[in-house]
């Protein structure tokens, strides 16, 4: 194909093939669901109204196989089954768009074109369609300036990324008891669709100048992924903690779980720029509607089951989490269960050895049926009396980002303690069995595994590890972080050291950060 593109486009481009194009784009392409696609049918041409009253293979009536539409008339064809190449023949239309992706596909040359003209209705349509959505320009393309193409020309070496490649990885500098804070901006650095998200600039900030900490955040990344080797100086991110976060102010030691959850909280607070809008482009104000980019990757949904003794009727709430407190074994609350026997036996990739305890353990006491006792009786809607319940937590949603906190420091009126016990935790953990999805798969907090293949939705990998060293009253805080698969790295403040998978697994663990191996695109 030369450089012009398709010769066969011409005989596409008479009367009003922008509009009709465009049309096409906003109804079929661009509409991102099903609601928003049948609202945009019922206001566009009416011609199209009422002969494309879905988006389904006017011969097969599948909506799959790559669904693509004719440019010349209304008429949708499978491209797999090749019922959109019956119509290109029979009625001589050479092209066609992908309803998926937006590409034009002529049928002469057999391969997706490019047309300039085209292109650029694809592009308008398609940040329209993002705008009417509230999620701005999202992925464009980058189109380099003049001034770029000649750094471009001026500047041929580039920067390879290989599996050795250290970018990313930077000490930070204690300023003094930092080390709670400097632990969680390593493992937040590291996570790899908020560092997607800071390092493309899409943070949209409408707070005052030097006062908004996701633009502190975003110039952090900037400075980790610089290439630069020497520490950095985290003064500014600091600062705008002890401003927005005046609990954590001041230089003695800080707890790096309240850490995390502050920040995480300032974090989506800042983001006011960055969230969803309504159909009227209007911004959202409910929180459980709430779009940023924190939302998206740390938040869940826990399910609270309350269930009457007596009528058995059940009472359902879901409440977002950031994150997941487990018991330990040796606190004052009473664990149960620990591993189903010292067999050797493995579940989830943990081996369970004789008296050992496992992420898996914890994960089950917290998912088993609590009884709430005659001292907590609810008012059943079902009996219209206050009864004895029992209660039960599960995964309603599970978000891209699992923290697990291991609730290593007890306080109480009577003790204030650091609980030491080992807890091993897995490479990768499947969170399936604690889904409420998979409730009816436990009896009384022990889980049977199905005989179905466990759903790789739910399947998560480590690639962060806070640790605590020392006592309540004297510690320190360090951090494993995943750079590349199976490459590991201990990050100590300014000082960073390689590190084996068998140092992270034996450590002890304080906050554990693991990743959805597999992604839903919406």
């Amino acid at each position: 194909m030369s450089p012009a593109g398709c010769s066969h486009v011409n005989g596409y481009k008479v009367d009003n093939w922008k509009q009709n194009l465009r049309v096409i784009y906003q109804c079929f392409v661009w509409s991102g669901t099903a609601e928003t696609r049948r609202r945009k049918v019922l206001q566009s041409d009416a011609g199209w109204t009422e002969l494309a009253k879905s988006c389904i293979c006017h011969m097969c009536g599948a909506h799959l196989n790559r669904l693509h539409s004719c440019l010349y008339c209304v008429f949708f064809g499978c491209f797999t089954k090749k019922h959109i190449h019956e119509h290109a023949k029979n009625k001589r239309h050479n092209l066609a768009i992908d309803l998926l992706y937006g590409g034009i596909y002529c049928f002469v040359c057999q391969d997706y074109i490019y047309d300039k003209d085209m292109e650029q209705i694809a592009k308008e349509e398609q940040r329209k369609a993002w705008k009417l959505q509230g999620i701005g320009e999202k992925y464009t393309t980058w189109e380099p300036t003049k001034r770029e193409l000649e750094l471009l020309r001026h500047n041929p070496k580039r920067r390879k990324i290989t599996t050795n490649c250290t970018i990313g990885l930077r000490g930070l500098i204690n300023l003094g008891n930092t080390c709670f804070m400097n632990c969680i901006v390593q493992a937040l650095t590291h996570t790899p669709l908020l560092r997607d998200f800071f390092l493309s600039d899409r943070h949209k900030c409408e707070m005052q100048s030097n006062s908004c900490l996701v633009c502190e955040m975003s110039q952090l990344f900037q400075e980790f992924y610089s290439g630069h080797r020497s520490p950095h100086i985290p003064f500014r991110l600091l600062h705008l903690v002890w401003t927005h976060a005046r609990h954590l102010a001041g230089y003695e030691q800080q707890d790096a779980h309240e850490f995390l959850i502050a920040a995480l909280d300032v974090l989506h607070r800042h983001c006011k720029g960055d969230t969803i809008r309504d159909d009227n482009g209007k911004k959202t104000n409910n929180p459980n509607h709430c779009n940023c980019i924190i939302d998206q990757i740390f938040t869940g949904g826990l399910q609270s089951d309350v269930t009457c003794q007596v009528c058995h009727g059940v009472s359902t709430t879901i409440d977002p989490f950031w994150d997941i407190s487990l018991d330990l074994p040796g606190s004052s609350t009473p664990f149960w269960p620990l591993s189903p026997g010292g067999d050797g036996s493995t579940v989830n990739g943990e081996s369970h050895l004789s008296g050992s305890t496992t992420l898996t353990d914890c994960l089950r006491r917290f998912t088993r049926p609590e009884h709430l006792g005659s001292s907590a009786k609810i008012k059943c809607g079902g009996c219209h009396s206050y009864q004895e319940s029992t209660k039960q937590l599960t995964m309603k949603k599970l978000p891209i980002v699992a923290c697990f906190h291991l609730k290593r420091f007890e306080h109480s009126a009577k003790l204030r303690r650091k609980i030491t016990t080992y807890v091993s935790f897995p490479l990768e953990l499947d969170m399936t069995p604690f889904m409420a999805s998979s409730k009816e798969s436990r009896m009384n907090g022990q889980y049977q595994q199905s005989v179905e293949v466990l759903n790789n939705d739910n399947k998560y990998s480590l690639f962060a590890v806070v640790n605590h060293q020392g006592t309540l009253e004297s510690g320190h805080y360090t951090s494993f972080i995943r750079q590349h698969k199976d490459q590991w790295f201990k990050c100590d403040d300014a000082i960073i050291t390689k590190a084996s998978i068998k140092d992270v697994l034996d450590s002890e663990g304080y906050l554990l950060f693991y990743h959805k191996q597999f992604l839903e695109y919406e």
